[in-house]
């Protein structure tokens, strides 16, 4: 009997250590922590729980709601979830996948870490919260974040200064390229220029100079039908040398930008019947130029006449200058309501396929014609006014039988400064 009585005061002993050092867990544990019954109410709260809900005593807590520290927002919600929670009690943390908000006496909301442990005794069910304010690593975190923000958006700018570094690094180089490139050019068209120049310029100068001594003698002769012949000869020459410079100077206007385009109304028909008569002391014997006008009555188009000049008197003197005599040269003009249509048409030497891709480059002249006088320019400078005329040209041609140039141009053009 006095075994057992000694036996159940050791047991009792062992229960109030434990409830000391449970009091003393409670009382002195950092972390808050409530005891709610089954129902949810407040039972028990640590000092630090009263702190961190900013109480000043436990029985402005006890028997209240737990929802009494929960914000309004989601009081209605957290009934449903601890009411699922009662029916099947067990240690869990909460808000594992969204973060959790607590209410402080004054109103103010924190971020929380909750741990829930659930326990029976005789006097009913219960739940222990533990309750962490993690408002200072919250902060830290989103300090931190907001640093990554700031480091990632610094390392944007930075990148787009460098991307726009190279861009303009790649823009110099280019440009450096192209003026490089474009000065090779210059030089090689100063030496074709040059070449070309010195004999095409000598050619005609030394006939000229020929024919005004055989003038001379033949004025003291008195023979004058060899003295006109001469005298032909002589403007025949001053024309090239025209050409020639004529020529220059359109691919100097082209390069520093001075081509002016000056659209008029004009009757294209005219215009053309006219330019081919001043053509007819260029023509070898027997040769003829031949035109087909336009069907439709109406002939009057808005274009540059000058440029459009340039064009057809090129086209129409190679047609000349590469045909033998006898040979028939053809224009044709088509218009339709909003477009012109030109033709050349020759039947001479015509160009080598291996020349085709060339053909409008500067100072090509195809293989076929070495020992025809000309510069190389004429057909770069008609492709440059083709265009300045927002227009198209084409041509085909074959070695034996001609070659035709096809040159279509808006019937209507707006004046611009290329």
């Amino acid at each position: 009997m006095e075994e057992k009585s000694d036996q159940l005061y050791n047991q009792y002993f062992v229960e109030i250590d434990i409830l000391n050092q449970f009091e003393a867990i409670f009382k002195y544990a950092n972390e808050g922590i409530v005891i709610s019954d089954d129902q949810s109410k407040i039972l028990k709260i640590n000092p630090s729980g009263l702190k961190t809900f900013g109480y000043e005593h436990e029985n402005e807590v006890l028997g209240q709601k737990i929802e009494i520290l929960i914000p309004k927002r989601f009081q209605e919600r957290h009934v449903g979830h601890r009411e699922k929670y009662m029916e099947s009690p067990h240690a869990r943390s909460m808000g594992l996948q969204f973060d959790l908000y607590a209410l402080k006496k004054g109103g103010d909301e924190f971020p929380v870490e909750v741990s829930l442990s659930p326990f029976k005794n005789s006097q009913g069910s219960f739940v222990i919260c533990f309750i962490i304010d993690i408002s200072t690593r919250k902060k830290a975190e989103e300090n931190e974040k907001n640093y990554r923000k700031e480091l990632e958006k610094e390392v944007e700018e930075r990148t787009l200064i460098l991307k726009e570094a190279i861009q303009k690094l790649e823009k110099t180089k280019n440009e450096l390229d192209n003026s490089l490139k474009r000065e090779q050019e210059l030089n090689s068209m100063k030496t074709k220029f040059i070449s070309i120049a010195s004999h095409e310029f000598r050619t005609p100068l030394s006939t000229i100079l020929s024919s005004l001594s055989l003038m001379e003698k033949y004025n003291e002769l008195n023979e004058t039908e060899k003295r006109n012949k001469h005298n032909d000869r002589i403007k025949k020459s001053i024309k090239n040398l025209t050409d020639i410079l004529n020529d220059i100077l359109s691919v100097n206007k082209i390069e520093e930008g001075k081509v002016i385009v000056n659209p008029e109304n004009f009757n294209i028909q005219n215009f053309i019947n006219e330019l081919i008569q001043d053509l007819q002391g260029l023509l070898k014997p027997g040769q003829k130029i031949n035109f087909k006008g336009a069907e439709t009555p109406e002939t009057v188009v808005f274009q540059d006449p000058k440029l459009l000049r340039h064009i057809l008197i090129n086209l129409l003197t190679n047609a000349i200058k590469f045909s033998k005599e006898d040979s028939p040269i053809d224009i044709s003009l088509r218009l339709e309501p909003n477009e012109i249509y030109l033709e050349v048409k020759d039947y001479g030497l015509g160009i080598p396929k291996a020349d085709h891709e060339k053909l409008f480059t500067r100072f090509f002249r195809s293989s076929n014609v070495e020992n025809i006088q000309g510069t190389g320019l004429g057909l770069s400078i008609v492709l440059q006014y083709v265009n300045y005329l927002k227009g198209t040209i084409k041509f085909s041609s074959e070695v034996g039988k001609g070659s035709v140039f096809n040159v279509n141009l808006p019937k209507n053009l707006k004046s611009s400064k290329i």
